[in-house]
């Protein structure tokens, strides 16, 4: 039995502001529907994928304030001060590691005594994540690197996602598209990965095993895809388990070192933390045999996996150079052999908002937002950070983060 509750949208408040929505205007519609005594309002927004006027038109309130909500969907952190104490908010807060950025917000959750369920927290049983935007990162972060490549390289050419609009778009620009010869490597084996691999399958690009693409050559576009095993090796016995590797991740070393000099480019989606090994380091850019060209670095750690990652770019200025000797950034797209060149972006989803938006609708109306409002549900119980004041069980060791004094 669901209990009659109300339901609204936020309007995202960072700067830049994100476009991106929790639910589309036809999912709102069709969850009112299915859901008895479900209401869904939105908050006016001028910035939202979707117009006001696309909520309206099915049959989806637009109002300025939140107040008489229930239960409040965002993506992005919430503004300290936009909080309406005593809420059950559902967004992305990036608090779970204590992210010294958002210890504001995670004290004022706290002191208004804010239900947060983190979108980034809610899980199925074996651990595997329910929601997040990582497929259609990586579908951006793969086509940004092409275009990248293309621009550095004049071969073909490519527009942008974002002006092309939609996934749909993308795979029509390609049937148009001949690749020159190029070698990818592409890394990681979650769904980032797996946004990458859909853009590689749109083009036909050749997978071709580690080892062939390493003694090999061909003449049409291939990639190669390392994870696991073929990432990552112990340093005493030369073996692999996923178990193990997530346990004591210092214990292994690296295996990318050899594609430096088989591929031009890079398409980086593998999860990484300081004690993971990277990819390769500073120093080895700079060997005569690195034939890498381009960098999409999608999961974009500063100093992580790519070393030479400098910071995050924008949409609107997606690329900078990395001279291979000093290390410093130098202007894009030059073709003297002197640089490299990263895509950095790190919100690469708001470029197929749309798209990127009704996938997420859809596992979170799939798998969250009947769990929430039936209640007594351990989906919403494992992803509550904090409730009534204080800090969940689980989350017990955010305490010094969420109570302590701010300096």
């Amino acid at each position: 039995m669901y209990r009659a509750t109300r339901i609204g949208l936020i309007r995202e408040g960072k700067t830049p502001p994100d476009n991106r929505v929790a639910l589309t205007p036809r999912q709102c519609r069709e969850l009112m529907k299915s859901i008895p005594g479900l209401s869904i309002v939105a908050q006016r927004s001028e910035t939202r994928c979707f117009s006001d006027d696309a909520y309206r038109h099915e049959g989806i309130p637009i109002l300025d304030e939140l107040s008489d909500c229930d239960i409040l969907l965002g993506i992005k952190e919430v503004k300290t001060e936009a909080l309406i104490p005593g809420k059950t908010y559902l967004f992305f807060s990036h608090t779970k590691k204590a992210q010294p950025y958002n210890r504001g917000l995670m004290q004022a959750m706290i002191q208004k005594h804010i239900r947060l369920v983190d979108y980034e927290c809610l899980t199925h049983t074996d651990g595997q994540r329910i929601l997040g935007f990582g497929f259609y990162a990586g579908i951006v972060g793969a086509h940004n690197g092409l275009l990248t490549y293309a621009r550095k390289s004049h071969l073909f050419s490519l527009p942008s996602a974002h002006q092309i609009g939609s996934l749909e778009g993308i795979r029509s620009v390609y049937d148009d598209l001949a690749l020159p010869p190029l070698r990818i490597v592409v890394t990681g084996g979650g769904k980032v990965a797996a946004g990458i691999l859909e853009i590689m399958n749109c083009l036909d690009v050749e997978y071709i095993e580690p080892e062939d693409f390493l003694e090999k050559d061909y003449s049409y576009p291939i990639y190669t895809h390392l994870k696991g095993p073929s990432l990552y090796v112990r340093k005493d016995n030369g073996r692999y388990s996923r178990e193990d590797f997530h346990a004591q991740p210092q214990a292994y070393r690296c295996l990318f070192l050899p594609f430096l000099e088989r591929s031009d480019i890079l398409m980086n989606g593998i999860y990484w933390d300081h004690q993971i090994p990277r990819l390769f380091e500073r120093k080895d850019v700079s060997k005569p045999g690195c034939r890498l060209q381009v960098i999409s670095d999608i999961t974009c750690d500063i100093n992580g996996s790519v070393p030479i990652n400098l910071g995050a770019s924008t949409i609107a200025d997606p690329v900078y150079g990395i001279n291979r000797f000093n290390y410093e950034r130098c202007p894009p797209y030059l073709n003297d052999g002197s640089s490299i060149d990263l895509m950095t972006v790190d919100n690469l989803p708001n470029e197929l908002p749309r798209d990127a938006s009704a996938h997420f609708g859809t596992h979170l109306e799939k798998y969250v937002l009947r769990e929430l409002l039936q209640g007594d549900s351990n989906i919403i119980e494992r992803a509550t950070i904090c409730a009534e004041g204080k800090l969940k069980p689980a989350y017990e060791y955010l305490s010094d983060y969420a109570y302590g004094e701010m300096k």
